[in-house]
């Protein structure tokens, strides 16, 4: 097992109220026994201030899930920008998730909200993945390629951002790549990365998508993954540790 730092990350998507502090407490208290671990929680909008309030020592990060391309305030209905979540107390941010781009966000859109959360110092978590029909026709990495090189700017602080794999035909279906293709294409994400914007800094590549306690060890065999975004697991403090307990096992 290595020794480098991992990353825990939950995405709890559209869930959790106040009192859905019970499990961010007590995922903070489980966090020191690991000190390898970073472990990031990804909640919605309105819980932000709340859970950094409430947890008076903190062993975690607090992060948003998604922001608005503009800067700052505006007459903007409904929006939130990335300085309005730095304030909330954010750390970390999501953006790119397959998701939203279902939704009609562009590699553009999304270059936009990358540079807003990087003028607020923030930590981007940037998600590309591949859809089935390109997995089928052999398009991953080309897909995978494009989505980084159009959302991403050679200016871009690349020290600030987080590359999280996700197959979209992986998540929320328990189904997970074959560790033999998980390796080939994150080592592609991690040398193309390089090649593309004329680095020598190997970036931070996380796995995510159906992960959970029982798959967790066999992902643990791929030393090139630097940790995971987990999504539906997260949103309990038993499963989200059980794969870190899991993970180290």
């Amino acid at each position: 097992m290595t020794n480098k730092l991992k990353y825990f990350i939950g995405n709890w998507k559209m869930f959790g109220d106040f009192s859905s502090y019970k499990i961010i407490y007590k995922i903070n208290q489980y966090v020191p026994k690991h000190k390898k671990s970073k472990v990031v929680i990804c909640v919605p909008n309105i819980l932000i201030d709340f859970f950094k309030k409430r947890l008076k020592k903190r062993n975690l990060s607090i992060g948003a899930q998604n922001c608005s391309h503009r800067e700052g305030y505006g007459p903007f209905t409904g929006a939130v920008s990335a300085k309005m979540l730095k304030k909330m107390g954010a750390e970390y941010i999501i953006l790119g998730h397959s998701e939203n781009r279902q939704e009609g966000e562009t590699p553009q859109l999304i270059k936009k909200k990358i540079l807003s959360a990087l003028n607020q110092k923030l930590n981007v978590i940037f998600c590309v993945g591949e859809k089935l029909k390109d997995k089928k026709k052999g398009k991953t990495f080309s897909v995978i390629r494009k989505q980084i090189t159009k959302s991403i700017d050679k200016k871009f602080n690349k020290n600030k951002i987080i590359l999280a794999y996700e197959p979209v035909w992986s998540i929320g279906t328990n189904k997970i790549p074959r560790v033999n293709d998980l390796e080939k294409v994150i080592k592609f994400i991690k040398s193309d990365f390089k090649r593309s914007f004329k680095t020598k800094k190997i970036p931070k590549v996380l796995y995510g998508g159906s992960v959970n306690k029982k798959n967790v060890k066999s992902l643990s065999i791929v030393k090139e993954i630097d940790g995971f975004l987990i999504g539906g697991a997260s949103q309990s403090a038993k499963k989200f540790i059980d794969i870190i307990e899991n993970y180290y096992k």
